[in-house]
């Protein structure tokens, strides 16, 4: 063998391990992206509200409600924090859900809703987990004695 092909050999294989690198260095998807974007989270939020509005442990919540707006903001809030290009624009969670008598097992309703919605669209369960993991701190906010 000669040194050029040699030398040939190891700058193909130095090239083959550095695109390797920048393949294995991109950056995962972002829960927003792994929602589906816009769509997916605009999907999964109204599909959440239909499931909350038809489940008669608390449809009643849901009688009075301007839908159209909680539609709205569930999206917003959805999308900022899953990592989307959103900001969203509703009250606080405590302020949001004050005087509506919110209770542990409404709250527990309506996550089941989420999760029933969340397999529906075929969403992974990791990521299932990682929404929830966001969304779980709000429970004490939502739900007051």
């Amino acid at each position: 063998m000669s040194r050029s092909s040699s030398a040939a050999r190891v700058a193909a294989a130095l090239l083959a391990v550095l695109l390797a690198a920048c393949a294995s260095t991109a950056p995962a998807p972002t829960l927003y992206q792994r929602l589906g974007g816009q769509a997916g989270i605009d999907a999964l939020a109204l599909d959440l509200l239909e499931r909350s509005a038809a489940d008669p442990r608390i449809r009643g919540d849901f009688a009075e409600a301007d839908i159209v707006n909680l539609h709205e903001r569930l999206v917003e809030q959805l999308c900022a924090l899953s990592g989307g290009p959103c900001t969203y624009r509703g009250r606080d969670m405590r302020a949001a859900h004050l005087g509506l008598g919110i209770t542990e097992a409404d709250f527990n309703a309506l996550v089941e809703n989420l999760l029933d919605a969340m397999r529906a669209r075929g969403l992974p369960v990791a990521t299932q987990n990682e929404l929830l993991a966001l969304l779980a701190p709000m429970q004490r906010e939502i739900v007051q004695p």
